[in-house]
C-alpha cells in the first residue's frame, strides 16, 4: 500500500479529491493475461505492464504469457543508467525537478520493459484516441516516470483519451552496435528502438481493451524523446503502428553510420578480453564492468557516444535528409522553446553588453548575428541576445522544411516562448512538458502556478489534444495556424498571446547547426 501511495501524483488536492479504488472493477484481459490496476478519481492507472522481454544485447521478444492475476500499481524499473545521466544529478538554483521527486526507480536490465496506460474507461466500449508518449534523456537517460509532470492521468481526463508512456533500453544497452561481430549479434543495433517499435506493437494489440483505438495512435517525445519519434519515422518495422508524430526539442536529421559504430562492438570485446566474432560473451559481466570498458576506449579515442545507427535494415536512411517515405503520409508537429538550455535569464543587461557577449562568442561573424537576432525580434531585451536558442530551433526548421518538400502529410512549427514569472528559467528545455501533458500542478516549482500558467496549460493542452485527435493543431483561441511550407514558413509563437510569424529568423538559422 505504501509503494502505491508512493507512486501517486502527490499534491494535496489529488489526494484529498481523488478516491482510489482496485479490485474487480479495474481488471483487464491483454493478450498474455489479465493485470490489475486502480481507479484514481474518473482515470484508470495501469502501472509497470510488461510488454517485451530480452536477453542482453539482443532483440526483444513478445514477453511471456501468465496465468493468474497480475498487479499493476507501481511504475516498473527503468533502465540501468548512469547517475550522471540523470537530470536529478544537478546543483542549481534553477533546477527544476527532472528526476522524480515522489518515488526512486530501481533499475533492472532484465525488467525494463514496462509500460503505464491511463484511461477514462475500460469497459464503456468507446475507442479513444491514443497518446504515447516517450520520455527524455538523450539515448542514455531517463525513464517514463523521470518527471512528476510524465504522469498521464491530468491529459487523458482533459481530452477523453489513452495515454501511454514506456521504459526502454539506454546506452550501451539499448544502443551499441556489435553487428561487426556477426553471428548471433547480426540484429544487435538499435535495440533500444527495436524495444519502442515492440511497444507500439503492444499498443496495437492491446489498447482497444483499454478503450483506445488502435488506428488513432501518435506518438511523441522531447529532447531525446523526440530524437526517437524522428527515428521511428524512418523505420519499416514502425509503419501502420502510429498515425501523427510529435517532435519537441529533438529533430533528429541524422543519424550514426555503421562504418563508424561497428568498430565500437569489435573493440569492446577486445577491450574485455573476448573474441572479436559471434563467440563473445557479454552476459558475464556486470553493467558497470561494460561501462568502464567504455570508460577505457573513450580515453583512447574510441567513439563512446550512443545513437540510433544508418544500418540498412532496421533504420535504412537517416530520418530526415530526405525525409524517409515510410511516414509520408503522417501529419508532423514540431518545435522548440526559445531558450533551451540557458536555465538562467534573471540578469539585465545593456546592448553595449549584450553586443560584447555577442562578439565573444561569434567572432567575424558577431555583426551579422546582431543584424539577424534584431530584425528576428526587434522588440527583445538585450539580455535575450544572449541566450537564445538556434541549435534546436534550427534543427526543426529543417525537419519541417523536409517534411514540407516531401509533398505529404504537413508539418507544423511552433516556438514555445512562455516564460515563468516566479523564477529565472525563462522558456528553457522542456518547460513547454506541464502544459501541453496538462500537469501544471504537478511541476509548481517549475511554471510557478499563477493563474496565467493554469490559463496557458489549457490552450496548450488543447493544441496537443487537437493534433493527437485530428493531425491538425488548431483549436479555440488560437490564430489560424498553418502547415510549414518553404514559401511562406510559418511558425506558430506559443505564448501568452499566440502569432504565426514567416520567416522571421530565417537569416538567424542561417547561421546556425541543427543539435541533433
Amino acid at each position: 500500500m505504501i509503494a502505491l501511495l508512493l507512486s501517486l501524483p502527490m499534491t494535496a488536492s489529488v489526494m484529498q479529491a481523488q478516491p482510489i479504488t482496485a479490485g474487480q472493477h479495474t481488471r483487464v484481459e491483454t493478450v498474455y493475461g489479465t493485470i490489475e490496476g486502480y481507479q484514481d478519481g474518473s482515470i484508470f492507472t495501469f502501472k509497470g505492464i510488461q510488454y517485451a522481454k530480452a536477453e542482453r544485447f539482443m532483440p526483444p521478444q513478445s514477453p511471456d504469457k501468465f496465468e493468474g492475476i497480475r498487479q499493476c500499481k507501481v511504475y516498473g524499473p527503468q533502465a540501468p543508467q548512469n547517475e550522471s545521466l540523470k537530470w536529478n544529478s544537478r546543483n542549481s538554483q534553477t533546477d527544476y525537478g527532472f528526476g522524480n521527486q515522489f518515488v526512486t526507480e530501481p533499475m533492472d536490465e532484465k525488467e525494463c520493459l514496462v509500460l503505464n496506460v491511463w484511461t477514462p474507461s475500460i469497459s464503456d466500449g468507446k475507442r479513444r484516441p491514443v497518446f504515447v508518449w516517450i520520455h527524455g534523456g538523450g539515448y542514455s537517460g531517463g525513464s517514463g516516470h523521470d518527471l512528476p509532470c510524465y504522469e498521464g492521468r491530468g491529459l487523458s481526463e482533459a481530452g477523453d483519451i489513452v495515454v501511454v508512456n514506456l521504459n526502454h533500453r539506454l546506452n550501451i544497452l539499448g544502443y551499441a552496435d556489435l553487428t561487426g561481430l556477426g553471428g548471433k549479434y547480426a540484429q544487435s543495433v538499435n535495440l533500444g528502438m527495436q524495444d519502442i517499435v515492440k511497444a507500439l506493437e503492444w499498443v496495437r494489440d492491446n489498447i482497444s481493451r483499454f478503450g483506445g483505438n488502435p488506428d488513432e495512435v501518435t506518438i511523441g517525445g522531447q529532447s531525446g524523446g523526440g530524437g526517437k519519434v524522428s527515428t521511428l519515422l524512418a523505420m519499416p518495422s514502425a509503419k501502420g503502428l502510429f498515425k501523427r508524430a510529435i517532435v519537441q526539442s529533438g529533430s533528429a536529421l541524422r543519424q550514426a553510420l555503421p562504418e563508424q559504430t561497428r568498430a565500437f562492438g569489435i573493440a569492446l570485446a577486445q577491450e574485455l578480453g573476448q573474441p572479436a566474432t559471434a563467440d563473445a560473451d557479454f552476459s558475464k559481466y556486470t553493467y558497470d564492468e561494460l561501462n568502464y570498458a567504455v570508460s577505457r576506449l573513450a580515453q583512447r579515442g574510441m567513439r563512446s557516444g550512443f545513437s540510433p545507427v544508418v544500418d540498412g535494415t532496421i533504420l535504412p536512411q537517416h530520418p530526415f535528409e530526405p525525409a524517409s517515405p515510410v511516414s509520408k503520409d503522417v501529419p508532423m508537429l514540431i518545435g522548440t522553446d526559445f531558450n533551451e538550455f540557458t536555465f538562467d535569464i534573471s540578469h539585465d543587461m545593456t546592448w553595449e553588453e549584450a553586443e560584447a557577449a555577442v562578439r565573444q562568442r561569434q567572432g567575424d561573424r558577431a555583426d551579422q548575428y546582431i543584424a539577424a537576432f534584431k530584425k528576428a525580434y526587434p522588440n527583445a531585451e538585450p539580455k535575450e541576445m544572449t541566450y537564445v536558442d538556434t541549435g534546436f530551433r534550427a534543427g526543426a526548421v529543417r525537419q519541417a522544411a523536409a517534411k514540407a518538400a516531401q509533398g505529404g502529410a504537413p508539418a507544423y512549427l511552433y516556438l514555445f516562448t512562455w516564460k515563468p514569472e516566479s523564477n529565472a528559467l525563462g522558456a528553457s528545455h522542456g518547460m513547454e512538458l506541464p502544459f501541453m501533458l496538462h500537469n501544471v500542478s504537478l511541476q509548481r516549482e517549475m511554471t510557478g502556478a499563477s493563474p496565467a500558467a493554469y490559463k496557458f496549460e489549457k490552450l496548450i493542452s488543447n493544441i496537443w489534444l487537437s493534433f493527437i485527435k485530428t493531425g491538425n493543431p488548431n483549436t479555440k483561441g488560437l490564430p489560424k495556424w498553418e502547415p510549414y511550407n518553404e514559401a511562406t514558413g510559418v511558425t506558430m509563437i506559443l505564448d501568452n498571446k499566440c502569432e504565426p510569424r514567416q520567416h522571421h529568423d530565417r537569416e538567424l538559422m542561417q547561421m546556425s547547426r541543427s543539435i541533433w
